[in-house]
C-alpha cells in the first residue's frame, strides 16, 4: 500500500513542510510559511514570539498539505534549537516562545559583578560544561530560565515544563504532555551525554529543580496523535534542526560537514565521546555524537559588507536588485587579493572584533572585498575542522548550505586551503531529506538509519 508522512521544519525564517513520499522516497508538495514576527514593545535583547501564532501556522502548514499526503501514516519535525515556552502538561503555553536569538543573559547582573551569563557561569564548574557537551552558551534555555528565576518570574506554583518550541507546538496541537528528544534535550544546556538524562544537580544548585524536566524520549516513538481532518496522525519526537540537517546530508564516518548560510558549522560524526572545551559535543543518532564548532561567521556577515555598499544607493530610492550575481561574476574573474577581511562582526567563535586591513586603492573594489571575506571564510573552517579533527583524516568535504553552491569563487577559497575531493547533498533541503530518512526508518520501511540512507540513495 502507498504510504506517505508529513515532515515540518520549524526553521527561523521559514516554516517548511513536504509530504514524503515513502515508496518513491521523493518530497512533493514543498510549502513554505515565514516564521511568526517578535512580539513589538519588548526591551531590545530580547526575541520572543506569541506561542499561538506558531501553533496555528504549524497547523495551517499540516492542513495544506493533508490532502496531498496519501495513506498518512505520521508526522515527522525538527526545530531551530534553544528556543523555550513555559508549558502546562497539558499543552496549554504559560510564556512567550522565547527564541535562540534571544540575549538578555548578556545584559548586567544587579551585583555589577558581570553580565547575568558570568554570574551563571560561576555555578557551573568545568566538569559539568564538559559533560553537556561544551554547550552552554548565552541563548540557552537553562539560561532563560535561570534569568526568570532571577526576575520571580517563573510559577512555581504551578506544574510547569520547560519545552522546546517544536515539543510544546505537538503538546498544543494534541493537548498532551511534552516530551523531548536528546537532539532537542541537548539544546537546553542541562543534558548529561553519558547518562543521557538531565543534570539534575546542576538543576537544583540554579534554582529549577521545582519545574517539571520533560521526559526525555527516543527519536522513533510516537509522542502524541494529531487529530485533523478526520484523521488521526502519529507525532513522532521532533529532533534538532542541526542533527536533522547533517543526517540529510548522509554524511560519513569519513566526511568533514561545512555547511554554510546565515552562520556556519563544521562537524564530524564520531561514536567515541571526547571531551573538549575545544568544541561542542551534540548527540546525534544511533549511538553517535555530532562533533562540532558552530557560529562561524558567514552570510550574516557577507550582508553587513552588502549593507554598507549598498546603503547609499538605497537612501536615494534606488534598488540593486540582484548584487549576488555581480558579487559571484567579479569575484570568479579575480585569482586573489592581498585585502585582508576578518568576518567577525558579531560575537562568534571566531572572535568578536572584525575588520579590513591591508587597504590600498587599486584593492578597495567589491571583486577583492569579497575575495578577502571568502578567504576569511575558508581560513575559519580550516582552523575549526583542525581543532574537531585535530588528525585531519577527513576523506571528503560535504558541502551544505546555499551559499557555496551559489559562489564558485567561495568554494575556489576553500579548496584552497583544504584540497581534495568533496561533495555536495543529494538534494535542496538538507533538513526535509534528514526527516525523511527518519520517516523511512519509523515507518518500518528501513531497520536502521544507516538502511534508510542506503534505500535514499539507491537510484
Amino acid at each position: 500500500m502507498h504510504q506517505s508522512f508529513i515532515g515540518i521544519d520549524l526553521g527561523t525564517t521559514f516554516l517548511k513542510g513536504a509530504v514524503i513520499d515513502l515508496d518513491a522516497r521523493q518530497l512533493s508538495h514543498t510549502e513554505r510559511m515565514r516564521f511568526p514576527s517578535f512580539v513589538s514593545g519588548l526591551p531590545p535583547a530580547w526575541r520572543e514570539v506569541d506561542p499561538q501564532a506558531l501553533v496555528d501556522t504549524v497547523h495551517d502548514l499540516v492542513h495544506q498539505l493533508l490532502p496531498h499526503a496519501v495513506n498518512c501514516s505520521g508526522l515527522v519535525m525538527c526545530s531551530q534549537m534553544h528556543g523555550l515556552v513555559l508549558t502546562r502538561p497539558t499543552g496549554m503555553p504559560l510564556s512567550n516562545a522565547i527564541t535562540w536569538q534571544d540575549q538578555r543573559m548578556e545584559q548586567p547582573h544587579p551585583s555589577g559583578r558581570g553580565s547575568y551569563f558570568d554570574i551563571m557561569s560561576e555555578q557551573v564548574s568545568d566538569t559539568e560544561r564538559l559533560a553537556v557537551g561544551n554547550d552552554l552558551l548565552v541563548s540557552r534555555p537553562l539560561g532563560f530560565l535561570w534569568w526568570l528565576k532571577e526576575h520571580q518570574a517563573l510559577p512555581f506554583d504551578l506544574q510547569v515544563i520547560p519545552a522546546s518550541l517544536p515539543d510544546f507546538v505537538l503538546a498544543s496541537l494534541c493537548h498532551s504532555e511534552p516530551r523531548v528528544e536528546p537532539t532537542n534535550a541537548a539544546a537546553y544546556g542541562a543534558y548529561d551525554l553519558i547518562k543521557a538524562s538531565w543534570r539534575s544537580e546542576l538543576i537544583e544548585r540554579l534554582g529549577l529543580g521545582s519545574l517539571m524536566w520533560p521526559h526525555i524520549c527516543d527519536a522513533s516513538e510516537v509522542v502524541s496523535t494529531l487529530n485533523m481532518d478526520g484523521q488521526s496522525l502519529p507525532c513522532y519526537a521532533p529532533v534538532g534542526d542541526h542533527q536533522c540537517a547533517v543526517l540529510g546530508t548522509l554524511l560519513g564516518p569519513d566526511e568533514l560537514s561545512i555547511n554554510v548560510s546565515t552562520g556556519s558549522q563544521v562537524g564530524m560524526l564520531t561514536h567515541e565521546w571526547v571531551p573538549s572545551l575545544e568544541y561542542q559535543t551534540r548527540p546525534y543518532f544511533d549511538h553517535q555524537y555530532l562533533r562540532a564548532i558552530i557560529h562561524i561567521p558567514a552570510g550574516r556577515s557577507l550582508n553587513a559588507l552588502l549593507r554598507l555598499l549598498t546603503e547609499l544607493a538605497e537612501q536615494q530610492g534606488v534598488a540593486v536588485p540582484d548584487p549576488w550575481s555581480y558579487i559571484s561574476r567579479v569575484t570568479s574573474a579575480l585569482d586573489d587579493t592581498d585585502l585582508r577581511v576578518n568576518l567577525a562582526f558579531f560575537p562568534s567563535s571566531c572572535g568578536d572584533a572584525g575588520n579590513i586591513e591591508h587597504i590600498r586603492e587599486e584593492t578597495l573594489s567589491v571583486a577583492h572585498l569579497f575575495t578577502a571575506a571568502f578567504n576569511n571564510m575558508a581560513e575559519n573552517y580550516e582552523a575549526c575542522a583542525r581543532r574537531i579533527w585535530p588528525q585531519c583524516a577527513w576523506q571528503r568535504i560535504v558541502f551544505s548550505g546555499g551559499l557555496v553552491q551559489k559562489l564558485p569563487s567561495l568554494q575556489r577559497a576553500i579548496s584552497r586551503v583544504m584540497p581534495g575531493p568533496y561533495r555536495f547533498p543529494p538534494g535542496a533541503e538538507d533538513t526535509l531529506m534528514g526527516l525523511m530518512i527518519l520517516a523511512l526508518h519509523h515507518s518500518g520501511r528501513a531497520r536502521s538509519l544507516d538502511e534508510a540512507i542506503s534505500l535514499v540513495q539507491e537510484p
